[in-house]
């Protein structure tokens, strides 16, 4: 909206993506402390017992029996007041961005809706959420690979590779789907501890950011030798108030968490890192900067798998976190081990830029 004032502008600071950015993420991080005290009162008194316990989980959880769900809404709120503000909205992969976020955080809210009202942790259908999910990211998809240059679309571009590029025609749409939907649940399976899963959400958001600004900037990409993929630069803004909207509900949710994220926030968030990979042709980069959240989803499927097929389990429990937690690692330990984790990763995903 700011970016409408730039024939007022004197100083012409808001041609600049990076100005922009540090505002949305600046706004996004003012508007989570501003509203994250009033949220969470509200959804104390409409939720009363707060997110049910898993049974079945580690006994130590029994302890945060009471705390509201749904925080995500303070992120999303502060996100898209933040995007409306800063970004540049003749974009369309803001937009792209923005919808698969909000439908993503509406399929969570209804999930966090029903395990409220019916005090169990079942919520909605896992096979609803799931066919959702893929409808909404197959049209994210088709969208993005229709804004793209003609010799990228539908193309799977490869990190180190300078030139590789697969073309898979129409399944593009699939594999988006599954980059999109993949990210989502792995998001939502990592978000078992306090702070586990936003920091991590946080440090791939600021990763992406880059690599945005970067792909959509061609002085860069014809330096990195880096597929250019105009006018995705302008996500940058998006990562910058996820980055900003993160923060400000952590301020909320670090331990002992004041409020969890529930859903609404998990899923969304995750939908957002996919359709950003997505955009900006990076969807294999996520799988590394996202690694942890990729470890998370495979220990939850090799458990399953492996107990159905012998009966026994490789992990005391799943998601990974878990299985810690029942060896006896205090929450915070492994939560900022985890935190360091993402880092480390962050930073091979960022080399994949240069090594080329």
């Amino acid at each position: 909206m700011l970016y409408l004032l730039t024939e007022y502008d004197f100083f012409n600071i808001f041609r600049y993506i990076t100005v922009r950015a540090g505002g949305a993420f600046l706004t996004a991080l003012i508007f989570g402390f501003m509203f994250g005290r009033p949220l969470i009162n509200i959804l104390r008194r409409r939720q009363g017992k707060g997110q049910p316990i898993r049974d079945d989980g580690p006994a130590s959880h029994f302890a945060k029996a009471g705390t509201p769900t749904m925080g995500g809404l303070l992120i999303l709120s502060a996100l898209l007041f933040s995007a409306l503000v800063w970004a540049r909205l003749d974009n369309p992969y803001v937009w792209i961005v923005l919808l698969v976020t909000i439908a993503f955080g509406m399929i969570g809210f209804a999930d966090d809706y029903a395990k409220v009202t019916k005090q169990n942790t079942k919520g909605v259908s896992g096979k609803v959420r799931f066919s959702l999910g893929l409808l909404i990211a197959a049209l994210a998809t088709y969208a993005a690979s229709a804004f793209h240059p003609a010799d990228l679309a539908n193309q799977l571009a490869f990190p180190v590779f300078k030139d590789l590029l697969l073309n898979l025609s129409w399944f593009f749409i699939a594999f988006g789907m599954i980059v999109i939907v993949g990210a989502a649940n792995a998001v939502n399976l990592t978000d078992g501890l306090d702070g586990l899963a936003i920091m991590p959400v946080i440090i791939a958001a600021g990763t992406f950011g880059v690599i945005a600004y970067v792909v959509g900037n061609f002085n860069y990409t014809d330096y990195l030798g880096v597929h250019f993929v105009p006018g995705t630069g302008e996500l940058l803004i998006i990562c910058a108030a996820i980055a900003g909207g993160g923060l400000g509900f952590l301020w909320y949710n670090a331990p002992p968490a004041a409020v969890f994220m529930g859903d609404t926030g998990s899923l969304a968030l995750g939908g957002a890192l996919g359709a950003i990979a997505v955009c900006i042709k990076h969807e294999l980069v996520l799988g590394i900067v996202g690694g942890l959240f990729v470890v998370e989803a495979m220990s939850v499927i090799i458990q399953v798998a492996y107990f159905k097929r012998t009966g026994k389990r490789v992990f005391l429990m799943a998601p990974i976190h878990h299985h810690f937690e029942k060896k006896g690692w205090a929450e915070p330990q492994i939560v900022i081990r985890f935190w360091i984790i993402s880092l480390i990763l962050a930073m091979i995903g960022l080399a994949t830029l240069k090594v080329r």
